[in-house]
């Protein structure tokens, strides 16, 4: 028998629309990762520095333009320790996650981080409401870990990197960090506007970021880069990877639980296998199209079994 649909459920399915809008965007992020170092020898984590610092940039502008420093003041003072909180596991995330790659490779990196905070949010999800997992949300945990791993074994480098166990506590750092950040920043988004809260936390992550960037550019890699095509590649980051991803996800958070944000978010592995096979020619594979298709199930199950959370008035 189909639940019926009420306006609590078509907010629900619309918040959990923009958190797969933001892991879609959040997978192109690799391309544009590829084509800055193309043309600048920049590494991995001074991108990411530089792509959250514009994010911070254009959002604090946004804020200007539309007269919402109020709401932002509002927040800091509200809330401070818990804005801060949210922003620091953002940059720490990234940050563990990039030297995760660097330590064991993409595969073992993308699996133990993207796949240990849904597992952890759905265990704090059970332990706040003193029960068990429904099966339907175990089952779509499951679909979506395995398409996860199926994806990353088919599309990552399948190459173990030089430092294993410093790689793997890297990933488990960059997946609790992922875990905590989307934890806390759910009961803001409850209070905050979507803008407001995307520029408080980019901007702290921005500040915790900022030093690990020009600590990883000393030596051969570079700075800061004046290629018409890096620039254009690290402004896209920016913008569209953050500032807007971001805003997309914490509009979600406020209808949708912390477990289910971050399995729909694992759309963001199937779309940068997907795009990599449309652009660099990368063929996925049949273990790919079977992991992209139990990823896409499981999110698509998420709409369903998903409880309806109550939107407060702005």
């Amino acid at each position: 028998m189909s639940r019926p649909s009420t306006p609590e459920h078509h907010q629900t399915r619309w918040g959990l629309f923009q958190i797969c809008l933001a892991g879609v965007l959040w997978g192109t992020g690799g391309l544009g990762v590829q084509l800055i170092r193309q043309h600048e020898p920049m590494s991995v984590v001074t991108i990411s520095a530089w792509r959250m610092l514009l994010a911070a940039v254009v959002l604090v502008a946004a804020v200007l333009l539309l007269r919402q420093a109020g709401s932002v003041r509002a927040l800091l003072r509200a809330h401070p320790w818990r804005a801060v909180a949210v922003g620091t596991g953002t940059a720490l995330y990234q940050a563990c996650y990039f030297g995760s790659v660097v330590a064991i490779g993409v595969t073992v990196s993308t699996v133990v981080s993207l796949g240990l905070a849904p597992v952890l949010l759905t265990v704090l999800d059970a332990l706040r409401s003193h029960r068990r997992p429904a099966t339907g949300r175990l089952l779509v945990l499951g679909a979506a870990l395995a398409g996860l791993l199926l994806v990353s074994l088919t599309s990552g480098s399948g190459t173990t990197g030089p430092h294993p166990t410093l790689g793997v506590l890297l990933a488990l750092g960059s997946g609790t960090a992922y875990a905590v950040a989307t934890d806390l920043g759910r009961p803001l988004a409850q209070v905050a506007g979507p803008l407001a809260l995307t520029t408080t936390t980019t901007t702290v992550g921005t500040l915790v970021l900022l030093p690990l960037g020009v600590v990883a550019s000393l030596g051969s890699d570079r700075l800061v880069t004046t290629e018409p095509a890096a620039v254009v590649g690290l402004v896209y980051l920016g913008v569209m990877t953050m500032a807007l991803a971001y805003g997309l996800l914490y509009a979600g958070l406020r209808t949708t639980t912390g477990s289910s944000a971050t399995i729909a978010t694992l759309l963001e592995p199937v779309t940068a296998a997907v795009a990599a096979g449309l652009i660099l020619d990368e063929r996925l594979g049949l273990l790919g199209v079977v992991g992209t298709l139990l990823i896409l199930a499981a999110v698509a199950g998420l709409g369903g079994e998903e409880e309806p959370v109550s939107v407060p008035p702005p």
